[in-house]
């Protein structure tokens, strides 16, 4: 059994790896001002961002689910992984190396399974790339050069070879360390008579990488006329495959996908080869599936959904591009990009087309794309009768509501008059006014436009006046009070400047807080060493406070605070001592007031030594109030 990973190691690998350099590996980050980050958030669907990433910190956290935590729990969410496997992971990544509480190191049975099949896929794509050199991998070569692909076009995409035996990969792998039951699992070998053989044999490799750039699949192509199985063969669904969540070349296209707003989707592996290497490097692709929400997904968090952000999808002119792109269209809305299409000519793809008529031809065909919306509206049009008034009538009736949906208004009008010239309707304001009502009805609704009765929109608008129920992080937090709101603000203090607070706040009761959740939170700081601890260093800090939470939900609003912005314009000793003031008079004056009940309680009739006693101490606390008031943090 692998034995416990050392704890200064397990620091080490949270220390060397920052916690923006993993998110943006999944992501694009941008500025959110006081030193954080901000993004879409991979662990839900939002159109603005609310997921932050504090880098001083180590810390992210999502103010809209509530998902939070440092660099080992984003990855581990996000991939899925258990503890060991995410450090053992990210260990590997920075080069450091691991020691084990029980037992020595040992790498073939002290890693995860997501991990072993991560690295058998890495080893198996250097074994396909060797084997492109050998002479049975000829009509390979002659495969790709034909397709206007020489060998360092090979070499960047990390295409290979699998020879035609039975069991060649299995055998160099078995070499490796690999059982046969994680190569079966894998989806590199499959199950034969007499025991393991290679799933793919006497094909080109194409190795599929997610967005970090760990090898997870492959795309094979079929060679030879006798190889009864299909044009294409694809890894099949495993622990780190899921052809619905992968894009074929969105490690290579991320970061000028992030940097210019804009993806370009193709059909095909030789597709995004050529687009890439006739400049349109933002080129992607699906793999042996339809472009779908989970793809759109991994965009999105890449285009953050900027007004500029654009979607370009390339099909062939024929029918089935057309169908194609027309599915593409019925998920337009899901984006908040701009969506178009580039058909290519004479039925070409874009690696035919580059193979044809040269690099510049591709970047053309990209630059001359159509809107997706008024490709849809074209295809619609044209399939009714337009010499009719009724094909007329029904061709309005299908196009119009495709119009309303169009999100920026400006082109949703100039649609409408260009779907009445289409039509041959010369009442061009009679369209205008049926495009802009389904619009209207469909902001009601909340979706795209439509035919609806008013009064039932009406009805559903109301239903969703509702309040939607809320996420709460433990017992109900009041920010309009005074008090909550001052609480809050001193613990992000404690959390994120404790040096600023220091040693003050660690004398502070827990009873001074008068929120549950935030009283949790200060024991947890107590029971973490205190905020004094954290002066020198407060990543580490950081850390002992959120293993110390009882629970996750403590835990949870320990990485909220700890990331949320502080909201004093100068954060500095004035403030952080207003906050400290503010808490600890309000404690007082609730003291006060508890006294004060006491005395009239007590009455006349009361034991002279027992009223005198609690006389006392409500002078007392009276004259800290004053001096709190007067003198402010120098008081305390």
């Amino acid at each position: 059994m692998a034995g416990r990973i050392n704890d200064d190691d397990v620091k080490a690998v949270r220390d060397a790896v920052p916690i923006d350099a993993v998110v943006s590996e999944y992501l694009q980050l941008r500025n959110a001002g006081g030193g954080n980050l901000k993004g879409l958030c991979p662990f839900h669907d939002e159109k603005s961002p609310s997921f932050q990433v504090s880098p001083s910190k180590g810390l992210f956290y999502c103010f809209g689910c509530q998902e939070g935590g440092d660099t080992l729990d984003f990855v581990m969410k996000i991939d899925h992984l258990s503890f060991s496997e995410t450090v053992e992971r990210l260990a590997a990544q920075a080069g450091i190396t691991l020691r084990y509480e029980e037992g020595g190191y040992n790498p073939t049975h002290q890693r995860g399974e997501r991990i072993r099949l991560v690295e058998a896929h890495k080893i198996a794509a250097e074994f396909y790339v060797e084997q492109l050199d050998g002479p049975e991998a000829e009509i390979g070569r002659k495969f790709l050069g034909e397709r206007g692909f020489d060998q360092a076009a090979a070499q960047h995409f990390g295409v290979g070879y699998s020879p035609a035996g039975w069991d060649h990969l299995t055998r160099y792998l078995r070499g490796k360390g690999f059982s046969d039951k994680e190569l079966v699992l894998s989806g590199l070998s499959q199950d034969g008579r007499r025991g393991p053989i290679d799933r793919f044999r006497g094909r080109l490799m194409w190795p599929i990488r997610d967005i970090t750039g760990e090898v997870v699949g492959f795309g094979a192509r079929k060679l030879r006329d006798d190889d009864n199985g299909p044009k294409y063969l694809n890894t099949p669904e495993t622990a780190i495959y899921k052809k619905s969540h992968v894009l074929y070349g969105i490690d290579l296209a991320k970061k000028e996908i992030a940097r210019t707003s804009r993806a370009v989707v193709v059909e095909g592996y030789t597709d995004v080869m050529a687009c890439h290497l006739a400049g349109v490097t933002t080129a992607i692709a699906t793999c042996g599936t339809a472009f779908g929400g989970d793809h759109i997904k991994i965009l999105r968090r890449l285009l953050m959904d900027n007004a500029t952000a654009e979607v370009i999808f390339t099909f062939d002119g024929d029918a089935a591009g057309q169908k194609a792109a027309l599915r593409a269209f019925e998920d337009d809305q899901k984006f908040a990009a701009e969506t178009s299409i580039a058909i290519t000519p004479g039925g070409m793809d874009p690696c035919e087309l580059r193979l044809a008529e040269g690099d510049a031809s591709v970047q053309k065909l990209v630059e001359s794309r159509t809107p997706l919306f008024e490709f849809a509206i074209r295809q619609m049009v044209a399939r009714h009768n337009l010499e009719t008034p009724a094909g007329r009538a029904a061709a309005l009736d299908e196009a119009a509501p495709v119009v309303a949906g169009i999100k920026n208004i400006a082109i949703q009008h100039e649609s409408a008059v260009q779907l009445a010239g289409m039509l041959g309707i010369l009442d061009t304001q009679f369209v205008v006014k049926r495009v802009a009502q389904l619009a209207r009805w469909a902001r009601e609704r909340g979706g795209r436009g439509g035919p609806e009765r008013p009064g039932a929109a009406r009805s559903q608008q109301q239903a969703q006046a509702a309040p939607a129920p809320q996420y709460v992080s433990g017992p109900a937090l009041n920010l309009r009070s005074p008090a909550h709101r001052t609480e809050r603000e001193l613990l992000k203090l404690a959390l994120q400047y404790p040096a600023l607070v220091s040693p003050a706040f660690d004398a502070y009761g827990v009873d001074e807080f008068t929120a549950p959740p935030y009283a949790a939170v200060r024991q947890t700081i107590e029971d973490a060493g205190g905020a004094e601890q954290g002066a020198g260093d407060t990543p580490g800090y950081l850390a002992r406070v959120r293993d110390a939470a009882p629970n996750d939900t403590v835990r949870a609003l320990v990485t909220e605070l700890a990331v949320e912005a502080v909201h004093g314009r100068t954060v500095d000793e004035a403030y952080a001592g207003e906050q400290l003031v503010q808490v600890r008079l309000r404690a007082v004056d609730r003291r006060i007031r508890d006294i004060q009940g006491t005395m009239a309680r007590l009455g006349s009739n009361a034991d002279p030594e027992r009223y005198a006693a609690v006389a006392n101490e409500l002078w007392v606390l009276q004259q800290y109030a004053q001096s709190l008031r007067n003198q402010g943090a120098a008081a305390l």
